[in-house]
């Protein structure tokens, strides 16, 4: 039984690594296209690369033997996954779902409706009145929640409400107020549950806050276990305040429609909730050039074609139509099926259900942006690069785009990224950053791409690295001009072009204007994409430097400096600079030392100053001597090298050097 022999077996395989890293439920189908199986995952790249690697059960043997596709929805949090997936499993019964057949239902926290009400736990959602909260899978954080009120909010205990003539042992130890005594009001009780309320529908900062601070006081006051009640009832809370957005307490029917576009391509998601749960999800691909006020009018009266799978009510966000597109959806279904429905924007819902609708559409959107993910992995972003060839004259399909952008803080911590896209998708494996020397300390824009660019396409003059297709630069004719300088003088031959962000221009080198494309162009579409993936990667290393240096700072090396004091100069004067240009009395008062010792620290702060002007200066008149016609470029850059280029591999959440 070698699930490799299954002639789907790769492209699963490769569904899984590609999927995205976020929470979800993923549904395996096989060649009749029925669900076979059901799961839920945090992380839905690791979940289903996990069936792919090492020991298999004879389930999971059984499972990837029988699959032909996975299909996953996208989820907010796991908690919503949680209840996805119940919900999936009941509508699909799945074949090798055997551990949910009993049909359980998750619980709910229950206010019920009586005049003094009590909170509960319960696991029918009967319609007799009461508020319902949830359902909730993690049973344990519903418990300590309810525990947690019950201590903090003196709420009654019993089941059934009688008059009596003495308070019960509650109302002693203080847990009661006995509304069966009559010793509490129903409006001063009321104000409780609206308290627990506004908790449990996210509007309880003011209560957090307010459980905050007497946690505080009890452990000020030493009555730790009254501290560790409180801080225990705000962690469930934490956990009870997920928005569950898969499954209300109504019978209700409607569809979401939501949708992502990218350029051209289109994705609209149908998520269809019947009986108050979202029961399916439905991915439609397009290809359109209507702008986004026309496109939920348009899919609509292409998806409804059938009375029966029109629910009474139907969902579309506000950026997908003007104010006059929920009515005319609505009036093209009565005309065409005479069937009158309710078609509205989160916006315009009643009964304060708008925040909850939103969160469904937003859901929707996210599952058909992840389709646009996939579509354009799967097909190659083929169009883009055809279009680019042209507008650009390139000699060929730009198949390899490798793309550089500068990150720096006040010239502190400067930072090439270069990154790489194959077929029109990222290419991380080729990633690479590279630690700035000659602009170290100056904001040079155009020196930092030349020295980037220089150490990158010295190797690819040297045959050591794969010549690029287009080099992309985030920048406008300046940044472009100083790095073909560079190619030219490497006698290379490389197209490059750079994206300008104030107008999106794209500029060539030595161009007199740029070139404007149309906002729906696919060519500009994906020049954007490696140029936000350039920016992207450039911060994300800077800010890392920044992080480092915090915890390794240049003064802990100068003499008569230890830990505190190091903190006190980095807070002072921030650079080693700074601090070689400040008098030496300044230091003696900053570190209460002797006037002897501060001048020791003056020679060294301005010592390491000097050496380190010194390397920038020489590190540009290298890169400045490539500019001036320069050949015998490798042992200039020599020392660029080595171990100077990072090289960098996706990790899943994220890049690891």
């Amino acid at each position: 039984m070698n699930p490799t022999d299954n002639p789907a077996y790769e492209l699963l395989h490769e569904t899984a690594l590609k999927a995205p890293c976020s929470s979800g439920v993923y549904l395996w189908r096989n060649d009749e296209q029925t669900v076979i199986y059901v799961g839920k995952a945090k992380n839905l790249r690791n979940r289903l690369s996990s069936y792919f690697s090492g020991e298999r059960t004879i389930k999971t043997k059984l499972l990837i033997l029988n699959a032909v596709s996975i299909e996953y929805i996208t989820t907010a949090n796991e908690y919503e996954a949680f209840i996805l997936e119940n919900n999936l499993i009941k509508r699909h019964s799945p074949r090798y779902n055997i551990q949910l057949k009993d049909g359980k239902s998750y619980p709910v926290l229950k206010i019920t409706n009586e005049d003094f009400p009590r909170v509960i736990k319960a696991r029918s959602a009967r319609k007799d009145g009461s508020i319902l909260y949830g359902p909730y899978p993690d049973v344990t954080a519903l418990d300590s929640f309810i525990e947690a009120i019950h201590k903090i909010y003196p709420l009654r205990h019993c089941r059934t409400l009688k008059k009596r003539s003495a308070p019960c042992m509650y109302y002693h130890i203080g847990r009661c107020k006995s509304p069966c005594t009559g010793k509490i009001d129903k409006d001063t009780y009321s104000e409780y549950i609206e308290e627990i309320k506004n908790l449990l529908e996210g509007k309880g900062d003011e209560s957090i806050s307010s459980l905050t601070t007497k946690m505080k006081e009890a452990a000020a006051e030493m009555n730790f276990e009254k501290a560790a009640r409180i801080r225990d009832g705000i962690k469930a809370l934490s956990v009870m305040q997920n928005q569950n957005i898969v499954e209300g307490f109504t019978d209700e029917d409607a569809d979401y429609i939501g949708f992502y576009r990218d350029g051209e391509l289109v994705s609209f998601t149908v998520l269809k909730m019947r009986g108050g749960k979202i029961i399916a999800r439905d991915s439609y691909p397009l290809i359109s050039l209507s702008d986004d006020q026309e496109l939920a009018g348009e899919f609509a009266a292409g998806y409804y074609t059938d009375k029966s799978d029109i629910p009474p009510r139907i969902f579309v966000p506000k950026k997908g139509g003007d104010d006059d597109t929920p009515s005319l959806i609505a009036r093209y279904i009565e005309s065409a099926f005479g069937q009158g429905i309710s078609v509205t924007t989160p916006e315009n819902s009643a009964n304060g259900e708008g925040r909850r609708h939103s969160a469904i559409l937003d859901m929707a959107a996210h599952n058909a942006h992840e389709d646009i993910i996939r579509r354009l992995r799967e097909r190659g972003d083929v169009p883009a690069m055809e279009e680019l060839m042209t507008l650009l004259s390139l000699p060929n399909m730009p198949r390899r785009i490798e793309g550089f952008d500068i990150a720096h803080i006040g010239g502190k911590f400067p930072v090439a990224s270069l990154i790489s896209f194959l077929d029109g998708n990222p290419d991380k494996k080729n990633y690479r950053t590279f630690r700035l020397k000659t602009t170290d300390g100056i904001i040079d824009d155009f020196a930092s791409m030349k020295e980037a660019t220089a150490r990158r396409y010295t190797r690819v003059a040297n045959g050591d690295a794969e010549k690029p297709d287009l080099i992309v630069i985030d920048g406008g004719i300046g940044q472009v001009n100083a790095v073909d300088e560079i190619i030219s003088s490497l006698g290379l031959s490389i197209p490059i072009a750079g994206l300008a962000k104030r107008d999106e221009e794209i500029w060539l080198p030595h161009a007199k204007k740029p070139i404007c494309l149309p906002r729906r162009s696919d060519a500009l579409r994906l020049m954007q994409r490696v140029r936000d993936e350039t920016h992207r990667f450039a911060t994300s290393r800077n800010q890392e430097l920044r992080t480092k240096e915090n915890t390794e700072s240049a003064f802990a090396l100068l003499p008569h400096v230890g830990e505190k004091r190091e903190k006190i100069l980095l807070k002072k004067f921030v650079t080693m600079e700074k601090l070689s240009e400040s008098p030496e009395s300044e230091i003696a008062e900053s570190l209460h030392i002797r006037a002897g010792d501060a001048a020791d620290i003056l020679v060294a702060a301005k010592e390491i100053s000097r050496k380190r002007e010194e390397s920038r200066k020489q590190r540009k008149a290298e890169i400045d001597g490539i500019t001036e016609g320069k050949t015998e470029y490798e042992p200039i850059l020599e020392s660029f090298l080595g171990g100077a280029e990072s090289r960098v591999a996706d990790s899943g959440n994220g890049e690891s050097k």
